[in-house]
Order: structure tokens, then sequence, then C-alpha cells
């Protein structure tokens, strides 16, 4: 019903079931794992009304588990990527597994599946690091680069008072930066009209 990969490994595509609702894959060496791919395997669909909650486990430094919930797939998003590597610390969130008697090894996690209706997994929240942006590498280059150029820019800044006049240079006042239509979260970055560009 459900498969799990990591980049280099190959393809677990059974998992153990460990009780009637729940599976689990076990991720060895999992220090060493950035992200993780849960999918359905297209072979049998969730019952009407009903997904899967997905669930990250790893033990603390006393051998505890420790359990983080990543989101969920159901039949209409039946894969998710999820990123893990900043979740290897910190604490656990409330979980369907706590009665379950699956073994801990200090080098290896396990990724959970609870299946539960869509009405309780709307009211859950994800741990928030663990999404993957959706933006792709060429806009995250773009975001940069403006960032970039406008903390550059704004290095030079000097009051109205500061200015010398000078007839061979231009000189464009931040704030119309900052309202450039397509890039209007550079508001972050400055307060408006606070500073002076020298181009």
């Amino acid at each position: 019903m459900f498969g799990c990969l990591v980049a280099g490994r190959l393809v677990q595509a059974v998992a153990q079931q460990v009780a009637q609702d729940k599976f689990v894959f076990d991720l060895p060496d999992y220090e060493n794992i950035n992200h993780v791919v849960v999918f359905m395997l297209g072979t049998i669909p969730f019952p009407e009304g009903m997904g899967g909650s997905v669930y990250f486990c790893f033990p603390d430094q006393s051998g505890m588990a420790v359990w983080q919930l990543l989101g969920f797939v159901t039949n209409e998003k039946p894969s998710a990527i999820f990123k893990i590597s900043g979740l290897k610390s910190g604490k656990g969130s409330q979980h369907p597994f706590g009665a379950m008697n699956i073994p801990q090894t200090p080098s290896v996690a396990q990724i959970g599946i609870s299946v539960e209706l869509l009405e309780h997994l709307a009211q859950q929240t994800p741990v928030a690091s663990a999404a993957v942006s959706s933006v792709d590498s060429f806009t995250q280059f773009t975001q940069k680069m403006l960032d970039s150029f406008y903390n550059f820019a704004s290095s030079f800044a000097v009051t109205q008072a500061q200015m010398t006049p000078n007839p061979s240079e231009a000189f464009i006042p931040a704030n119309v930066v900052l309202k450039w239509q397509f890039y209007p979260y550079l508001q972050f970055v400055a307060d408006s009209g606070s500073c002076l560009c020298s181009l």
C-alpha cells in the first residue's frame, strides 16, 4: 500500500504492519538522510474519508522514541517529500504509535504511517521545518540575487544631509526599489524611504 524512498537507496515497498491501521519503515543510518519520500503504491487506495498521517521517529540520547508529525498522504495527494535533516533533535509531538512495541536501535529511525479520518488529519499541525519548498531553483536563485542587489545598493545609503551635489550621478530613493511590483517581499528588508541609493 505504501512506499518509502531515500535518495541513493533502494525503494522500500514493503512496510512493517504494526497494527491494522499503522505501518512503519526503518531508516538505517538516519543521521545521513536529508529528505524522505513517502508515497502510495497505487495498489490499494485509502477507504473513503480516510488518509495517512506520516510521522518521523528517532531515538533521543536516552534511547527513547521521539515522534514528530511530518504531514499527510491521501488518495488526492498520494506522495509527499519531507525534510528530516532538521528534525533529529527537539521535542516530539502527540502520536498514535504510543502503545506499539516498536524496537528502537540507536542508528535506526522510522517513518510511521497511521491511517486516520481526513477530519482528524485536518486538525493536526505538522512540524513546520519538515515541509519542502515548492519553489523551483530558478525562482530561488532570482530571489537571492535580488536580495543581494538590494543589500549591496543599500550599503551605499546616505541621508539627504550627507549628500553632496554631483551633476554626473543619479540618486534613486530606496523606496522605489521596495515598491517594485515584481519584488514586493523586499519591503521587510528595510524601512521604506529610510535611505537613498546612489547608482
